[in-house]
């Protein structure tokens, strides 16, 4: 890889990350694009940049972080089963499941579909749950064992989590902020347990073209955040669904 495909990596990602599309599916499918292999330092490529996007929220909401203790504890009861997931499945997420591009686009196909059905047939509850700071444990843990299926590259961490909060009663600002939040332990131990991992291997090159790809999803990300809490608040999610049911057809027809 070199420093133009990083950049270009940076963008997709800080985009992408906290909007219901998939970021790790885009980076798969950016990767096919720009003929690189699944090789073991562009899986953790894919899963290091992430944490340049999370830096972003950590800039925005470090106050729910440092000073609101009780969302800090609803965020770590929701990292729980995430965390306890991705540490057992591990080895199987990065072998068979990130190589498999047929994976990819059909959890971007099934996952579109389900965010237009939701976004037709769901409808916001009097009395749902608005104040982070109240909302029972369990129900956050709930959503962390929901988040969990975003193992599977293409379902997409934030539409696991917003659907299965709303679900569970949420209101849409307070799942999207609490997506937000929780993504950030969860890419974090991905980040911290893949370089542990595999870190030693990587050439002297790779690690300025792994700092590039975080610095410009970093940046994206600032913008992405705002945007993405503005449309959630006032749209709905259907043309997120519309957008991956297209971008999956489009790659069946035109790419694979």
């Amino acid at each position: 890889m070199v420093w133009w495909q990083a950049l270009i990596f940076g963008i997709v990602e800080g985009l992408t990350e906290f909007l219901p599309v998939s970021s790790t599916g885009h980076l798969i499918l950016t990767a096919h694009l720009l003929g690189l292999e699944q090789t073991e330092f562009m899986k953790s490529f894919e899963i290091a940049i992430q944490l340049g996007a999370i830096l972003a929220v950590v800039l925005v909401y470090w106050r729910s972080f440092l000073v609101r203790i009780e969302i800090l504890k609803r965020v770590i009861a929701a990292f729980i089963p995430t965390a306890l997931i991705g540490f057992v499945f591990y080895g199987v997420i990065k072998k068979s499941l990130m190589p498999n591009e047929s994976l990819v686009l059909l959890s971007l196909f099934l996952g579109g579909i389900l965010l237009i059905l939701f976004d037709r047939w769901h409808r916001v509850k009097t009395g749902s749950l608005d104040d982070l700071d109240k909302i029972p444990l369990s129900k956050c843990f709930y959503v962390g064992t929901i988040q969990s299926l975003a193992v599977i590259p293409g379902v997409s961490r934030a539409a696991a989590t917003i659907l299965g909060g709303l679900t569970l009663g949420f209101t849409r600002r307070s799942i999207v902020e609490f997506s937000f939040l929780l993504a950030v332990p969860t890419i974090l131990a991905a980040t911290v347990l893949d370089l542990a991992k595999n870190g030693a291997a990587f050439a002297d090159a790779d690690w300025p073209i792994l700092f590039l790809g975080g610095a410009v999803s970093f940046g994206v990300a600032l913008l992405s955040v705002r945007f993405f809490i503005r449309h959630a608040q006032n749209h709905g999610f259907m043309a997120f669904g519309i957008y991956r049911i297209g971008l999956a057809v489009i790659f069946w027809i035109f790419v694979k």
